[in-house]
């Protein structure tokens, strides 16, 4: 059995039926490594105030934000989880993991001087493993979740480096 392109145990690997209950392990283990730096940062500088006056621009950003987390990990929307290819699970897989990497070098970078690229780039890297993911699983609800999120943080970013 051939799907993709793929042979036998890659094909039945990339063709995962979705059933009730299913959980995306590995959408789990990016949302783990997406949001450690966050509560390490919300838990040290407790106190520091964010810039944002307009409340609609703050519930897409939180609601984008939210969803998109559970969308990682529980794949709602889909009729059947898998990729189109090995080629797509490459881009997927090699893509995320460099973005985690980068995004956790540069979040201890930020535990020190905080300067505005490292800001920037933290704040656009999760948008785009969320595009990433969406686009390479064809997650329609995950890509609208992260453009959602998208909007917002980058208003929110606009506010805070001004």
């Amino acid at each position: 059995m051939v799907i993709g392109h793929a042979d036998g145990p890659t094909s039945i690997f990339l063709a995962g039926k979705l059933g009730m209950g299913w959980i995306s392990f590995a959408g789990a283990f990016i949302v783990i490594l997406l949001c450690i730096p966050n509560i390490i940062y919300a838990i040290r500088f407790r106190k520091l105030k964010y810039k944002c006056e307009i409340m609609l621009m703050k519930i897409m950003e939180q609601v984008g934000w939210y969803a998109s987390l559970i969308l990682m990990i529980v794949p709602i929307g889909l009729s059947k989880f898998g990729f189109a290819s090995v080629g797509v699970f490459l881009i997927y897989s090699c893509s995320n993991l460099l973005l985690i990497i980068v995004y956790w070098i540069v979040w201890m970078l930020y535990f020190g001087e905080r300067k505005k690229w490292e800001f920037l780039t933290i704040s656009m890297i999760p948008i785009i493993v969320f595009l990433i993911s969406g686009i390479t699983l064809r997650h329609i609800l995950l890509i609208i979740t992260a453009i959602i999120f998208g909007i917002g943080r980058i208003y929110f970013i606009q506010k805070q480096i001004q």
